[in-house]
């Protein structure tokens, strides 16, 4: 894909990539003297001692990148790539999806599921251009994801994973606390999701491994583990940061309401 197809995706979507028009004063959080939120105060904790994740969240950008076209706005970093801290060569596809990927890639991902507003699905959803909210209770965690007006849950309860869970486009999440980070394991997928815009496909084996962890107020980072032996010869790993949005909110959006540009897609 290139900035054209970029650009084409920020249609879709009808809203700046982190604009947002709420302005609404959230409650309880520290402030500085002047009363803007102190984003490097210390980590919130639940009663229970735990971290609490809970907020509105947006993926944060590699230093100095803001493609043409989306508002001045950059991506959060591994919104394209998940695999730009390797050089290609180094990816270790297995060979079909190796060929999968060029395929997207002469395509122009015009075949993206998100050209269609279908879901981001998981792990793709930890770096997407707009925001998501996350509440959190003892029991579970919820994500609401402003892209696709989408959720996803987080099953903290103890539960073992299923033996053979449906497969979805988000897959089935269980969590535990290790120390300080939330670490969830996700499995149950089908196919036919794409693991960022540049196309790199999973296969149905696909196990994602995520380690929440808030560095203070403001900051929060996302450790995601890539385990799909079918389609990658050995595990990937980034780290996708976060920051805080507060005195904002989610805004409704509508992908089949806004849709005005999947006519002009170009692409074999």
């Amino acid at each position: 894909m290139n900035y054209a197809g970029l650009i084409a995706i920020g249609v879709i979507l009808g809203v700046p990539m982190t604009g947002q028009w709420v302005n609404y004063p959230t409650q309880g959080i520290p402030r500085t003297k002047d009363g803007k939120p102190n984003l490097t105060a210390r980590v919130p904790r639940m009663t229970d001692g735990k971290p609490d994740l809970t907020g509105v969240w947006h993926g944060e950008s590699a230093a100095g990148e803001a493609p043409q076209g989306t508002n001045g706005d950059a991506l959060p970093k591994y919104f394209l790539d998940i695999t730009r801290d390797l050089a290609p060569a180094d990816v270790p596809f297995q060979p079909w999806a190796a060929d999968l990927y060029e395929q997207r890639k002469a395509n122009l991902g015009k075949d993206d599921p998100i050209s269609r507003c279908l879901p981001l699905g998981v792990p793709r959803s930890d770096a997407d251009g707009v925001p998501m909210r996350i509440i959190q209770t003892r029991n579970l965690i919820a994500i609401l994801q402003e892209g696709d007006a989408s959720f996803r849950q987080i099953f903290l309860d103890g539960r073992p994973m299923p033996t053979d869970p449906q497969p979805t486009w988000r897959g089935y999440s269980v969590g535990k606390w290790e120390g300080p980070a939330l670490v969830v394991e996700t499995s149950g997928f089908h196919d036919r999701g794409w693991l960022d815009g540049f196309g790199h496909p999973h296969s149905d084996a696909l196990r994602v491994v995520e380690r929440f962890r808030r560095r203070d107020f403001g900051h929060m980072d996302i450790q995601i583990t890539i385990n799909d032996p079918k389609a990658y010869r050995r595990p990937l790993t980034y780290t996708q940061s976060h920051a805080l949005m507060p005195d904002s909110d989610l805004l409704e959006l509508v992908c089949n309401e806004n849709e005005r540009d999947a006519k002009h897609f170009v692409g074999q």
